[in-house]
């Protein structure tokens, strides 16, 4: 098979040979095959050099999340030099003529590391606006259940006081306030403007209820009146109340002190031991036997 060589690349990428088919490729190196294995770079940050051991047909960006771990830089934030030229995450290291003992130079890239920190402030930003909106979502539907209630309360003819209707349209007043000040684009946007007509309508159907409600009457509640009964009537249940309160009064009186309470008293008295003893001492008298006895001689 004939093969011509081109010469190396201003890429670096090695050298590039014409094959008989017309198609250039690049040309690979004697001691490289199609088997990937194991090879061992040294890679200096700074002052430090690590020392990694990865597959030959790897990427750099490979390369670089095995770095992330030892360096403790985002592997976003590299850039890796061979031969001195930066090489893209997405080459691949055989490619490049990166062979067992090839030393390479890491760097921190400052633009890269700025873009990522922009991207992390636009996720949390996107994070935090659909949480508002999902929020204000939750709130609207509390409202419309409130608004329901009422629109079914007016439509039975009953007037509802106007502090509970204007409170009703300022709650959704501020959820709209609270909408304005969320910024976004895409998704955000679009789901901004859903909830600000779905808004609008409950306002509009308050204004309504508002001008049926000013229509209705005003409605009062007639308090119960007892029947009137005959003057003998009264009479009558006037002595049975008071009979009856009277016995009622003497029942408490009666059950509250059934029988006089019993008071224990205790008194205790102090003996001393010499004085029971002379006490004991006069009291006890001699006793002279009253048998009479008789002596024999």
């Amino acid at each position: 098979m004939m093969k011509m060589t081109i010469g190396t690349t201003d890429a670096g990428y090695g050298e590039w040979e014409l094959r008989p088919g017309g198609m250039v490729v690049q040309r690979r190196t004697d001691d490289s095959s199609n088997v990937p294995h194991v090879i061992r770079v040294r890679v200096k940050y700074g002052s430090v050099h690590h020392e990694i051991s990865i597959n030959s047909q790897s990427t750099f960006g490979e390369l670089k999340k095995r770095l992330s771990v030892k360096t403790g830089v985002h592997h976003q934030d590299m850039k890796i030099l061979y031969k001195d030229k930066e090489r893209d995450s997405k080459m691949f290291l055989d490619l490049c003529g990166v062979k067992d003992g090839s030393r390479l130079v890491l760097k921190e890239d400052p633009i890269s590391q700025e873009k990522r920190f922009l991207e992390m402030r636009k996720l949390v930003a996107k994070e935090k606006a659909n949480k508002s909106i999902s929020d204000i979502s939750f709130q609207a539907d509390r409202l419309a259940e409130k608004l329901s209630a009422f629109d079914v309360v007016i439509g039975k003819g009953v007037k509802v006081e106007e502090e509970n209707l204007e409170n009703l349209l300022e709650m959704l007043m501020n959820q709209l306030v609270k909408l304005d000040a969320i910024i976004g684009d895409g998704d955000i946007k679009l789901k901004k403007k859903m909830q600000e007509e779905r808004l609008q309508k409950y306002v509009e159907v308050l204004d309504v209820l508002k001008i049926k409600n000013s229509l209705q009457p005003q409605t009062q509640v007639k308090p119960k009146t007892q029947p009137q009964l005959k003057p003998q009537i009264q009479a009558q249940h006037k002595e049975r109340d008071v009979v009856t309160v009277d016995e009622e009064t003497s029942r408490k009186c009666t059950a509250s002190s059934p029988v006089p309470p019993v008071i224990i008293t205790t008194r205790w008295e102090t003996f001393d031991s010499n004085a029971t003893y002379a006490a004991e001492a006069k009291t006890v008298k001699t006793l002279h036997p009253k048998f009479k006895w008789v002596s024999f001689d």
